[in-house]
């Protein structure tokens, strides 16, 4: 059906996989042919055929250019992984061999026309550059003979052959892809060639001859010469690369099973670099940076797909196609719009043109930035594609903070531009440069650098650490659809891709642009969005949340969700900005982020060193009055949201001085002025920190406790508020205030405190001969509060989970010592997520559920929200929807991603088949 256009199918919901093998199937499959079984044009095999693999299925059956090939499934990855592979696997994959080389009358790397392949992973949800890929498999030593004179082009023969021992070696014999570069490198110096395809036929023997001693050297064996043995050899290590560190991360970063595994893809290979009439490329139906309706990608002519990819050779855009190759472009543009008709997404291609024709030999839903995805699913929408509840899918959570991103200031700056290279990712990012992933992980985790720009030659998948913890990815070399690029955008970091002018040294640990020499620890300024390397540290501003398509996508994303989001907003400021984003009251507003003005941390230090409760009192009655303010600027700013208020929670010695500060104050005082009076009040103010020192503070002299041991903290607090809520109604405002009391653990605490907030509320409201409606509640945060949920629920009116203490005091760990060991835990399996980025479901999740459901059978009317870190994570807002939560509370700039998961959670709520979900 070459014209044709492939028959339509509803889009998959993304999921994962919950059993780690398919144990009792007598009669599974290992290797389907591409087109086979059940793949029979809808694509639908994704869990036992990967992405890759299905899509090549179905591009079969739509009769579209697509070399044959098979797909051994992932379940035979999964028995490998478990270490006891079939036999039956080895027999499925010889007959889908025979049934190949029938096919195509040719022999693994046999005969005068050798059959060659490539093997490549592929995995349910794409997962670019994390696992391996063998081309050319099957040359040989009397096979490279046979294709040279088959083809009459002795280097694309060569060629092929030293590119199948360098990745062979690398990939599945696991000698430093560096010895084979470094091997490559010094032919080329020798032969004084600037690019790769300088170099003649003798010079690649050469290296042939210098890669086979390096493999003898590195396993004290010779390359093997059996096709077969190469292709055993291919797949195992497919299989194992779905367990490489680089991978394991991946999955761990974008929340994919484990145990889903990946199938390994066998293809007849094609040849881009075959001459100049042959070529390589990949490419994109939409821009995957704006979402832009346009042709995108890039190619390269004599060329494996590859050099594409990795960077070392800059490409050419794919518009330049239609120039040199016209009818192949227009081939190339007929199957990528029916593809992505088909599909209903934004696809992601390959392409190879061999001796002038083209093969199609991937396609999928092609990753994008959050600009892109919004503005894709909107013109989808409008094209008749998809639904508009759909659409609400087509859209990762995470994603929208690419709305948010940071831009630099340059109005007033003197900008000196280093270097233009290619805007790959959008947003601006400014940091200390470092060289290697290990050095950005370092330097994060030590924490001595304010933020990280990597610069690379080109970034590679084993980058994927570094790349994390970086605010920004520089490179020299490589393409909008480098690795690089491909993987920042997914992750919504800013990236300059491409940028010539730059020299990176990797061994010096230098960059050196226009006369400049950058080492590390140096700062830099990036803009993603025009592709500029921009010299020094400037200044981000942030971008605002008005863009026309965010506005009119948020608009089909809010009606829909039932969950209302809140803002953790302690000053006018940052309620302000929150409206902005969305808000729909403030979650959490920690009281004592304001005593530590400067105007305040006197008279709070003054209340803490007084040894009596007069003393103490005078102190608060000149906090009182700035306490008030606060809430009348938090109230106004949310005009009739509502503003939950926690009291004062941190032990009391965080508002004083470290003792070993005072310690060090105290010597030097002695020494230079041992009369000085300022002498005596530093060892009155380290007698009380002494005091005040606890083994513990993190479960002492805290929360709800300072309120019982000093009442009159709590007397004050709740005065400030209900005086600031009736001042601000009084001008016609309508403030509603929530008092939340922090760290109560029994029902007798919270009758204690709220006993003096609502005495105190009676008391103003007398005085002033005016009410507001005010709520009084608790932030459940410690395990006994949520067993005795159902008790304490007779005095709180509203429950906020503060997930994050709650997250330690079930865990038993301290959230400011987790990472000591929390990389182990990552490794091992035994955490799949940071338990305080990611609320765990499976414990902590457990309390929260049970504490809502014992609080509403005694108060059916209870509000229930969370107002920890896990409010803004997509996940945990999903299950705080599906538990019946009435709001989760964010920081500001999480807002958009939580209305939108919100969202998403409302949806998947509806039977299967009314909507159709979004995929990975």
């Amino acid at each position: 059906m070459a014209q044709g256009v492939l028959e339509q199918a509803p889009a998959e919901t993304a999921g994962t996989m919950s059993t780690p093998s398919q144990a009792g199937s007598t009669a599974i499959k290992y290797v389907y042919f591409f087109g086979d079984g059940k793949a029979d044009g809808n694509g639908r095999m994704k869990d036992e055929l990967g992405g890759k693999g299905a899509g090549l299925a179905e591009m079969t059956n739509a009769g579209l250019p697509v070399p044959p090939g098979f797909t051994i499934q992932t379940e035979a990855c999964r028995e490998y992984m478990r270490g006891e592979l079939s036999s039956r696997i080895d027999k499925e994959m010889r007959a889908a061999l025979a049934q190949l080389e029938k096919m195509q009358g040719q022999k693994l790397g046999a005969g005068d026309n050798p059959l060659l392949v490539s093997v490549r992973s592929g995995a349910k949800f794409s997962m670019p550059g994390m696992m391996d890929t063998i081309l050319n498999l099957g040359l040989n030593d009397k096979a490279v003979e046979a294709l040279a004179r088959r083809s009459n082009n002795p280097r694309f023969a060569y060629d092929s052959y030293r590119r199948l021992i360098q990745m062979f070696g690398d990939v599945v014999l696991d000698i430093p892809k560096k010895k084979f570069e470094h091997i490559f490198e010094s032919v080329k110096a020798a032969e004084k060639a600037k690019y790769d395809y300088e170099l003649h036929p003798e010079a690649l023997k050469k290296i042939i001859e210098e890669y086979k001693k390096l493999v003898k050297k590195e396993t004290g064996k010779d390359f093997p010469q059996d096709p077969m043995e190469q292709l055993v050899a291919a797949r195992d290590a497919v299989f194992r690369s779905w367990q490489n560190e680089r991978a394991k991360t991946y999955r761990r970063i974008n929340r994919i099973d484990d145990w889903l595994g990946t199938a390994v893809n066998v293809q007849a290979m094609v040849f881009g670099n075959l001459g100049d009439n042959s070529g390589t490329g990949v490419g994109f139906t939409r821009n995957p940076a704006t979402g832009e309706h346009a042709f995108f990608g890039e190619y390269l002519m004599n060329a494996q797909g590859e050099d594409v990819v990795s960077g070392v050779r800059t490409p050419q855009p794919i518009s330049e196609l239609e120039r040199a190759m016209p009818k192949v472009y227009e081939q190339l543009r007929d199957i990528t719009r029916r593809m992505e008709k088909h599909y209903r997404d934004m696809q992601d291609f390959e392409f190879t043109i061999q001796d002038g024709k083209l093969y199609m030999l991937q396609t999928r839903n092609g990753k994008r930035t959050g600009l892109a995805a919004v503005r894709v699913a909107i013109d989808m929408v409008q094209e008749g594609l998809i639904a508009q509840e759909e659409a609400v899918f087509r859209v990762e959570p995470n994603q929208l903070y690419d709305f948010l991103v940071p831009r630099l200031v340059e109005k007033g700056e003197k900008i000196e531009v280093l270097a233009t290279g290619l805007p790959a990712s959008p947003g601006a990012a400014v940091g200390q440069i470092v060289f290697t992933a290990e050095d950005a992980v370092k330097h994060h985790a030590k924490g001595d650098y304010k933020s990280i720009i990597l610069v690379r030659g080109e970034t590679t998948p084993e980058d994927i650490a570094g790349m994390e913890v970086a605010d920004g990815i520089l490179t020299s070399r490589g393409g909008m659809t480098s690795h690089a690029a491909v993987v920042t955008r997914g992750m919504g970091k800013c990236c300059v891709a491409g940028a010539g002018d730059c020299v990176v040294d990797e061994a010096k640990k230098e960059l050196r642009v226009k006369g400049h020499v950058y080492k590390q620890g140096d700062w830099v300024s990036l803009d993603g969005t025009t592709g500029r390397v921009i010299a020094g540290q400037l200044k981000t501003i942030p971008a605002q949340p008005d863009d026309p398509d965010l506005v009119k996508f948020m608009g089909w994303v809010d009606p829909v969700r039932k969950l209302r989001i809140r803002a953790n907003a302690d000053i006018p400021r940052d309620a302000k900005q929150a409206r902005l984003f969305g808000a729909e009251g403030i979650g959490l507003c920690r009281t004592e982020h304001m005593f530590f003005a400067e105007d305040r941390i006197g008279h709070m230090r003054a209340m803490i060193l007084a040894d009596n409760e007069k003393d103490r009192r005078a102190a608060l009655k000149k906090l009182l009055p700035m306490q008030r303010a606060d809430f009348v600027g938090l109230f106004k700013a949310m005009e009739s949201l509502p503003v939950t208020i926690r009291t004062l929670d941190p032990p009391l010695h965080e508002f004083l001085p470290k003792r070993e500060d005072l310690l060090v104050q105290i010597a030097r005082l002695e020494e230079t002025k041992p009369r000085s009076p300022k002498l005596k009040e530093l060892r009155t103010l380290l007698a009380r920190v002494e005091e005040l020192h606890e083994m513990n503070p993190m479960l002492g002299l805290r929360g709800c406790r300072l309120g019982i041991a000093f009442p009159e903290i709590t007397e004050m607090q709740a005065r400030a508020i209900i005086e600031a809520a009736v001042a601000v109604k009084a001008k016609g405002g309508n403030p509603h205030p929530e008092i939340m009391i922090p760290l109560v653990g029994s029902i007798e605490e919270m009758r204690n405190q709220a006993a003096i907030v609502r005495r105190v509320a009676e008391e103003v409201f007398k005085g002033k001969d005016a009410k507001v409606d005010y709520l009084v509640g608790t932030m459940i945060e410690l395990p006994r509060a949520a067993l005795t949920a159902d008790q304490i629920a007779e005095e709180a009116e509203f429950f906020s989970f503060g997930t994050n203490d709650l997250t330690q005091t079930t865990f038993g760990i301290s959230r400011d010592d987790i990472n000591n060991f929390l990389p182990a835990y990552l490794k091992n399996g035994i955490f799949k997520q940071d338990p305080f980025a990611t609320l765990d479901q499976a414990g902590v999740g457990q309390l929260v559920k049970m504490a809502t459901a014992k609080g509403r059978d005694t108060r059916a009317n209870l509000k229930v929200g969370i107002c920890g870190e896990h409010g803004g994570d997509p996940e945990s807002v999903k299950f705080c929807h599906r538990i019946g939560l009435n709001y989760v509370s964010c920081s500001p700039f999480r807002l958009l991603t939580a209305r939108l998961a919100a969202a998403q959670a409302a949806l998947e709520d509806k039977p299967s088949g009314e909507i159709h979900g979004g995929s990975r």
